[in-house]
């Protein structure tokens, strides 16, 4: 099964429930309880998205954490990525001469393929879209023929 980690998933509802409310810097423990999430889980998560660039912390009475930019400009993609690291459905598909078995793989431009396929995906949906409540309309069918390799590397 592919799976994003818990901490992933938190990120995005935590991500979301500030999405939410833009306007007011939210503090850690307020977050917590809003999401129902322990606090250090979720100021670890927070650490996270601020050292990713996702959101911005301010100190004092006045301070919390604010989105680093608006939720219309921020992915899916975005949030793994501060979390988990790039999106990649293997090793090659994110840095290359990291396989022993380059050489004689056979298959790792169609993972490559599967891979920006994936990311492009993740990429098209957005923060504002995971904040709504009502279902995101995808496409049902993304077809990866239309998908180059070399596209991954410009």
């Amino acid at each position: 099964m592919l799976k994003l980690s818990r901490l992933t998933d938190y990120a995005a509802v935590v991500m979301a429930q500030i999405a939410r409310h833009p306007e007011t810097p939210h503090a850690a423990a307020e977050l917590a309880e809003a999401v129902q999430l322990p606090h250090p889980t979720v100021s670890k998560t927070l650490k996270m998205l601020v050292k990713a660039g996702l959101l911005v912390s301010q100190r004092g009475a006045q301070g919390g954490y604010r989105l680093a930019r608006p939720a219309s400009q921020i992915t899916a993609a975005d949030i793994i990525a501060a979390i988990e690291g790039p999106v990649a459905m293997t090793e090659c598909s994110h840095a290359e001469g990291d396989c022993e078995l380059a050489a004689t793989c056979g298959v790792a431009d169609n993972w490559q393929r599967v891979s920006l396929a994936m990311r492009t995906l993740l990429e098209s949906v957005t923060l504002s879209h995971l904040a709504d409540t009502s279902p995101i309309k995808l496409p049902l069918k993304m077809p990866i023929q239309s998908v180059s390799v070399s596209a991954a590397t410009a």
